[in-house]
């Protein structure tokens, strides 16, 4: 059977968007594949995570135990690989996080899977796995097929797929920890969240964002008129922030935080696949950008192509009309 395998992740007891993200893909990838969709769900105290992903028409297995109280990715690996031995999925999807990029490699060599990280498309065609990764800032999408193996591996990109509703009721079935001891080479020590400074971006409903494209921060307040006018927070790519024109809370991408303002508005930001990853989620994206081939683009429901330092004053000034 081509069953398809999902890792859960969760922390510090909520499970994370990356979850349901990989559940608009496996239902549909397994149906294809001739199996059904599992969930795999590792941690301590579950009951209530597994029934929510349950109502994702999935069937959900748990291994609840105290010694995962706290992650750690040799322990997740020894349960993952107990797994692929007794239930022998055609594939199985971790995501691409700081967790699956610390579990799903290592796992990859125990078990001699075929393995691709970071992939932004899934399909499967006369019974063939086969993947999308971007290159060149994602200007390039290459495709991928995976070779005969009872067992494929895929890390997939966050925010690359949107999650679907809750559609039916699915099963819930707890299994038995294949560890039996803890381990005492690796342990969690402590759980530090990052600082939050004055704006959680995140939060924000309205965005500005800048890139390289403002040049310079002496530029900057072009851009803090206009988030003012429009009651928005500023944000920025890596870029911006590495610049240090913005403090690095406020970076938005995959080395930076996901967001989903209702607008975001984004000025001189080349949209590189890092800073488009952490801006799916958002409902209207507008950018501006004198490179009529930005990346940007193609993600931008409304597209100004022009020099930022012309277009922002004027409508930084239309804008106060408009609001009398």
């Amino acid at each position: 059977m081509g069953n398809v395998l999902v890792l859960a992740e969760h922390r510090q007891g909520v499970l994370r968007d990356i979850t349901f993200e990989m559940l608009a893909l496996a239902p549909s990838t397994a149906e294809a594949l001739g199996g059904e969709a599992m969930v795999l769900l590792v941690g301590s105290g579950l009951d209530q995570m597994a029934e929510k992903i349950a109502g994702y028409g999935v069937k959900v297995l748990v291994v609840d135990d105290p010694l995962f109280a706290d992650y750690n990715s040799d322990k997740y690996q020894k349960v993952l690989s107990a797994l692929i031995d007794d239930y022998k999925p055609k594939l199985v999807m971790v995501g691409q996080t700081a967790q699956g990029a610390d579990l799903a490699p290592a796992l990859a060599v125990e078990k001699n899977l075929p393995y691709l990280s970071d992939i932004v498309g899934l399909e499967v065609e006369d019974g063939v796995i086969k993947v999308t990764r971007q290159f060149y800032s994602g200007k390039v999408n290459a495709l991928y097929a995976f070779k005969p193996a009872e067992t494929a591996l895929v890390a997939v990109r966050e925010a690359a797929f949107e999650a679907p509703e809750p559609s039916a009721a699915g099963t819930v079935e707890k299994i038995d920890s294949p560890l039996k001891e803890d381990l005492d080479y690796r342990k969690f020590i402590e759980y530090i969240e990052a600082e939050i400074g004055d704006v959680d971006i995140t939060q924000s409903e309205i965005l500005v964002g800048i890139g390289r494209g403002l040049k310079e921060d002496k530029n900057l307040p072009i851009a803090e008129e206009l988030a003012a006018v429009m009651k928005a927070d500023l944000c920025g790519s890596r870029a911006a922030c590495d610049a240090g024109w913005l403090p690095a809370d406020r970076q938005v991408g995959t080395s930076g935080k996901t967001v989903q303002p209702k607008l975001y508005l984004c000025m001189g930001v080349s949209g590189a696949f890092q800073h488009v990853a952490g801006i799916k989620g958002a409902k209207t994206i507008v950018a501006i950008n004198k490179d009529p081939n930005a990346p940007i683009f193609a993600e931008a429901d409304y597209a100004i192509i022009d020099d930022l330092h012309k277009v922002v004053p004027q409508l930084t000034e239309k804008l106060k009309e408009l609001k009398g």
